[in-house]
C-alpha cells in the first residue's frame, strides 16, 4: 500500500518539523502529548498543544486518519478543544483505567494546624485489612497503607505513624483532602474528515475505519443463537451450532473475541475489577441473561453473538500487561505507557502496511509499539534526552544490540530552519 516502511526518529520541535512534511503522507497519529500540567516541573509540559501545531498534524494526515492522543483528567477538555478547532472531528474518547497511582492531596486537618503554628503529636497504629481465607502471594494486592504484597484475601498487619490534630479546628476536618487517586487518563480519538463516504475514502486511501477484528477483547470462542443465526447488520450469516465461529456473507471472520470497548485496564485494575466481581458466567445458552428489546436480542453489545466463557469482569475490557523492563535501561522519561496498550491503539486506527506519527514521541514507546506490529514510525522529539533513549528503543527493536548510527547532537532551530537532523532506522524513504 504504501511501498518500503520508513522508520525516522527526527529531533527538534514538532511545530518546526511538520511543515516540513508532505501533506496526506501519513496513516495515523498515536501520541502523548503534552498535559499541560508542568508536569514535575518540566518546561514541556507547560501547556497542551495549540491548535496551529494540531493543523499541521492534519495536514500530514491523509483523509480519514485517525489521531488518537492522551491528555490528563484536568486538561482534557483544553486539549481536545484545540484538536477540534484544527479541524478534527471527535470521534470518542478513550479510558485507560489503572490501579497504581498516587493521590497528591492536601490534608485540610494538616493544613489548619499548620496555618495556627501549632505542632502536631504522632502515635503509632496498627493498621489491619480486611480478613479473609489464605491465598496465594500476588503482586497486585498491596496493602493500602504499607504498599507490600500480601496474600489474597489475607490482612494486613503494618505499623504506621497517625498524626494527632492539635486544635478543635483540626479535629472538625480530619479525614478532608482535596483531590481524588488518580486512576485513569482519557485519549481523545479523532479523525481527519472524509473525502466523502467512510467506503469511498477507504478504497482511496486505505484509512477512515477502525480496526475492530484486529483489535477484539479475549479468544473465546462466538456464535450465533439459533433463532437468530439468519442474518445480522455487518456480520453475514453465522454456521449452525456447533460449526464454530465462522461466519459467512459480508461480515468479517468474527473467531474470538468481544468488540474492542473504549475503556481499558492495566492488570492491577483488572485484578481490583475481578475482586469485586468475582467469577461469572456469560449469557450462553441462558437466556436469563440476555436483553430484548423490541424484539431484538443482544449478548454482551453484539445483536445476536452468543459468549459462552467465565471468568471477572475484566475479560470484557483490554488489560495492558506492561513489562518489568520498559522503564529499566536508562528510561528515565515520566510518563512511560506501556508498550502493550500503545501496540493495541496502534493497531486499532492504522491500515496495513501504513505509517504511524508520533509529534510528541517522548521515550519512544509508540515507535517500539509500531515496529512490534509491523507498521512505519516516523517519531518527533524536542528533548534531546528522551530522543537519545527512543533511539537505543527503536534500535532494539529493531533487533539491534547497539544503534549503528552514530550519536546525534540537539540541533537549535533558527526561525527559518534548515532540514531537520534525521536519525533513519531500517528501509529509508525520502518523503
Amino acid at each position: 500500500m504504501n511501498g518500503p516502511l520508513q522508520h525516522q526518529l527526527l529531533v527538534g520541535d514538532c511545530a518546526r518539523l511538520l511543515p516540513d512534511m508532505p501533506a496526506d503522507s501519513i496513516d495515523a497519529v498515536v501520541t502523548d502529548a503534552p498535559y499541560g500540567l508542568s508536569f514535575m516541573g518540566k518546561a514541556w509540559d507547560y501547556d497542551v498543544p495549540k491548535a496551529e501545531v494540531w493543523r499541521e498534524v492534519i495536514r500530514v494526515l491523509k483523509p480519514g486518519g485517525h489521531l488518537l492522543s492522551f491528555f490528563g483528567t484536568r486538561t482534557y477538555h483544553r486539549g481536545v478543544v484545540q484538536i477540534e478547532d484544527a479541524g478534527f472531528e471527535i470521534r470518542d474518547a478513550v479510558v485507560w483505567m489503572y490501579g497504581q497511582g498516587f493521590p497528591k492531596s492536601l490534608d485540610v486537618s494538616k493544613a489548619i494546624d499548620s496555618a495556627a503554628g501549632v505542632e502536631r503529636e504522632t502515635s503509632p497504629v496498627v493498621a489491619m485489612q480486611r480478613k479473609g481465607d489464605v491465598g496465594e502471594i500476588s503482586r497486585n494486592v498491596r496493602c493500602a497503607i504499607c504498599g507490600k504484597a500480601r496474600a489474597s484475601g489475607n490482612p494486613c498487619v503494618c505499623p504506621r505513624l497517625e498524626n494527632i490534630p492539635a486544635t478543635e479546628a483540626a479535629k472538625q476536618w480530619q479525614g478532608w483532602g482535596t483531590a481524588l487517586k488518580p486512576a485513569h487518563e482519557p485519549i481523545v480519538l479523532a479523525r481527519k474528515p472524509l473525502i466523502g463516504t467512510v467506503a469511498a475514502n477507504v478504497l482511496a486511501h486505505g484509512t477512515g475505519g477502525l480496526n475492530v477484528d484486529g483489535c477484539r477483547i479475549g479468544t473465546e470462542e462466538i456464535r450465533a443463537k439459533d433463532s437468530e443465526r439468519a442474518a445480522f447488520s455487518g456480520f453475514g450469516t453465522f454456521h449452525e451450532k456447533g460449526g464454530g465461529a465462522r461466519s459467512t456473507g459480508s461480515g468479517a471472520n468474527h473467531t474470538a473475541g468481544r468488540w474492542p470497548p473504549n475503556v481499558c485496564l492495566d492488570e492491577t485494575a483488572a485484578a481490583m475489577l475481578d475482586e469485586m466481581s468475582g467469577d461469572c458466567r456469560s449469557a450462553g445458552d441462558y437466556p436469563s441473561a440476555s436483553q430484548t428489546r423490541n424484539g431484538v436480542t443482544s449478548f454482551c453489545g453484539e445483536q445476536g453473538l452468543l459468549y459462552t466463557d467465565s471468568g471477572g469482569a475484566s475479560r470484557f475490557f483490554y488489560v495492558a500487561k506492561a513489562s518489568r523492563s520498559e522503564r529499566g535501561q536508562g528510561n528515565l522519561h515520566p510518563t512511560v505507557k506501556p508498550v502493550s496498550l500503545m501496540r493495541w491503539l496502534v493497531r486499532l486506527v492504522t491500515p496495513p502496511g501504513g505509517t504511524v506519527l508520533d509529534p510528541f514521541a517522548g521515550s519512544g514507546t509508540t515507535g517500539v509499539a509500531a515496529l512490534q506490529e509491523g507498521f512505519g514510525f516516523i517519531g518527533m522529539e524536542r528533548e534531546a534526552e528522551y530522543a537519545e533513549i527512543a533511539r537505543r528503543r527503536l534500535a532494539k527493536a529493531m533487533g539491534e544490540d547497539e544503534p549503528q548510527l552514530p550519536l546525534f547532537k540537539g540541533q537549535h532551530f533558527t526561525p527559518k530552519p534548515p532540514r531537520p537532523v534525521q536519525l533513519t532506522f531500517g528501509l529509508e524513504r525520502s518523503w
